[in-house]
């Protein structure tokens, strides 16, 4: 990981970006792993990758955002400039539009109502013309993509848990799984709908940031807030 500093992010803008120098650069509290966050004055905001595996989201959404944004009801990030590789840091970062709201990981929000914007979003998402959009790869972690990519990674979790879960249950669930094939035109996917990446106000989804794993392919990985959110075991007290 590199260590990504808010003087780092600001000697950045000083040297790609003079007309912004003067501005104010602060780290966003839930800044993210894969990428650190900063606001950049009042109407922006700097992402800048923690790690070179998630460079090629940079470039991705540089292309791709921009035709997404005006094509969607609800907000989301939309790229101002591109900043390059240099010698104080080694990978490309980009200048974005600032979305006001808090994160739904530490906002309250109005249930059913999100849960009806949500799906709506994500439908929305799903019936945009993907003809020509990036197939899920590498680059959205195969977010999108087959799940047999994973096999033996989820096989030797399996095992690690032995004393904790049910393995033959398990084993059933992911035979299950890697059965089910996606057999339909691939679609726009987000990849990460997690409540990290979801902007509430007022007790109401008014964003969705970083699409960082968007593809196009298999909508499944974008229900992943079923069991990480709403399952009622996990949800906390709104």
């Amino acid at each position: 990981m590199i260590n990504i500093t808010s003087e780092l992010a600001k000697q950045l803008v000083a040297e790609q970006f003079p007309e912004w120098s003067a501005l104010q650069v602060r780290r966003v509290k839930k800044g993210g792993h894969d990428n650190r966050t900063f606001r950049l004055g009042e109407t922006m905001s700097l992402r800048l990758p923690s790690h070179q595996a998630y460079a090629a989201a940079i470039e991705k959404e540089a292309k791709w955002l921009p035709y997404l944004a005006p094509r969607l009801d609800m907000a989301i990030t939309t790229p101002i400039a591109k900043g390059e590789p240099s010698a104080i840091y080694p990978l490309p970062w980009s200048v974005n539009n600032w979305l006001e709201g808090e994160a739904l990981s530490v906002a309250p929000v109005d249930m059913p109502q999100f849960a009806v914007d949500l799906a709506q979003f994500l439908t929305q998402l799903q019936s945009l013309d993907a003809e020509d959009g990036p197939s899920a790869g590498a680059h959205s972690f195969y977010r999108g993509g087959d799940f047999a990519v994973y096999r033996q990674e989820t096989e030797e979790a399996i095992q690690q848990l032995a004393d904790v879960v049910d393995t033959d249950r398990c084993q059933q669930i992911l035979a299950n799984a890697l059965a089910t094939k996606w057999t339909k035109t691939p679609v726009w996917v987000h990849g990460d709908i997690a409540s990290g990446n979801l902007l509430v106000k007022n007790r109401q989804l008014v964003a969705v940031i970083d699409f960082g794993t968007s593809a196009v392919g298999d909508p499944a990985c974008d229900l992943v807030m079923a069991w990480t959110f709403f399952d009622q075991k996990k949800q906390r007290d709104f």
